[in-house]
């Protein structure tokens, strides 16, 4: 088999320590290799580096393995080049599994050129990443305590939910208060009601009437001031990251001019795909690498399911949340798109072509420095009619017709 780097070395990262074997070429030109234990702390990972250094190393190769590849990966990759592997794409002959051998296999699998390295995002880029993420789980937490405000007004018989559209809304929040606070007249209660919720007095009156106990008034508390952490904690965080998304600003407005992406959806692109486009050469790698496209899965010249594949989850779910939003956009092709998918495959396969269509769309924006623009909701109709014509255009000159095509006035 081809040699295609010829001083490489394979690391098999865990907790505590890494095992790294080396593979150079000797005196005589035969490969050897060497394997050495290190640990995981800041010394022990210079000391490897300067370990691989001395054997002139240029590729090392790691799996990515939870969290503990970052430190290692964040510690050579200034000196040496570094791959990131899937683990299940260098799965090995079953028998063979020891620290060593791993990292050995990684070695042999890596100077023959057979690994493919993830995208893993310049330093800037990971740190917004690791704030969008983190903003994101934080305002879930905050959807999971809005529900357990809801579970405590079932709880208590209190029927607010039924009438507000939005219990923690400025008239829910005030009603929520004043229960705290000892008030339990359904009347008093419903004249705290603001704007159009003064339309649901007598709805309300009836809804507001239960058994609030001093254990639900204790409970609410708890959660009302978790609720005010979490939205100052979110407030702050998006001050940090529209901070570090500053020299970003154009790739962000480019952004949004697509369809069903706002500012929020703009900073998770740019912090999970970065604004280098190069990393993939093409829409397609993108979207393959975002679980975005169809699967292949094709034996004997069937085809079976083609489910998407795993991928970004945090990229998919904001392009999914994008695309749900994209849908109710008049007179653009993204929904007549979801329109067109969804009367054959359904809801759900439908929102997944368009968190595709919108991912490619993003793809374009940014490595043509580009805004969006819209094709118009009869777009898939004129390209279906296109092709119409030029099967049939195709079948007729196969048969031997000479076709002169003109378009009706």
């Amino acid at each position: 088999m081809e040699q295609v780097f010829e001083r490489v070395c394979g690391l098999d990262v865990h907790k505590a320590t890494i095992a790294a074997c080396v593979r150079v070429p000797d005196a005589k030109g035969k490969r050897v290799q060497s394997v050495q234990t290190f640990g995981t702390t800041t010394a022990d990972l210079l000391a490897l580096r300067d370990w691989l250094e001395a054997h002139g190393v240029t590729h090392v190769a790691m799996e990515s393995t939870g969290v503990y590849w970052k430190p290692v990966y964040y510690v050579l990759e200034e000196r040496v080049t570094c791959l990131l592997v899937n683990a299940a794409h260098v799965k090995k002959v079953p028998g063979r599994k020891t620290d060593v051998q791993d990292c050995a296999w990684l070695a042999q699998l890596l100077e023959h050129g057979l690994l493919r390295g993830s995208f893993v995002p310049p330093a800037p880029i990971r740190e917004l990443r690791d704030l969008t993420r983190y903003r994101k789980s934080l305002i879930q937490e905050r959807a999971r305590e809005a529900n357990r405000v809801h579970k405590m007004l079932e709880d208590a018989g209190i029927k607010l939910a039924t009438v507000a559209r939005d219990v923690l809304g400025t008239s829910g929040r005030a009603m929520l208060e004043a229960l705290v606070q000892g008030t339990r007249d359904p009347a008093v209660l419903a004249e705290l009601a603001r704007g159009r919720m003064r339309a649901k007095l007598p709805a309300l009156r009836q809804a507001l009437a239960g058994h609030f106990r001093p254990h639900h008034a204790f409970l609410t508390t708890q959660i009302l001031a978790h609720l005010d952490y979490l939205e100052e904690a979110v407030a702050t965080l998006s001050g940090r990251v529209e901070a570090i998304l500053a020299p970003f600003a154009d790739a962000v407005q480019r952004l949004d001019t697509i369809p069903g992406v706002n500012q929020r959806t703009a900073e998770v692109l740019i912090a999970e795909i970065g604004v280098d486009m190069t990393q993939f050469p093409s829409d397609r790698h993108l979207a393959s690498w975002a679980g975005l496209c169809p699967g292949n899965d094709e034996s004997a010249g069937k085809r079976r399911t083609g489910k998407t594949r795993k991928g970004n989850i945090w990229l998919r779910a904001a392009l999914v949340e994008a695309a749900l939003g994209a849908t109710r956009t008049k007179n653009s092709a993204v929904a007549a798109r979801y329109r067109r998918v969804m009367r054959h495959r359904g809801h759900k396969k439908a929102i997944v072509a368009v968190a595709h269509s919108l991912l490619v769309t993003a793809y374009h924006v940014l490595a043509r420095q580009t805004t969006y623009h819209e094709l118009g909701a009869d777009y898939h109709d004129r390209r279906h009619s296109e092709r119409v014509a030029r099967r049939a255009l195709q079948t007729l000159e196969q048969q031997g017709y000479r076709v002169t095509l003109e378009r009706v006035a």
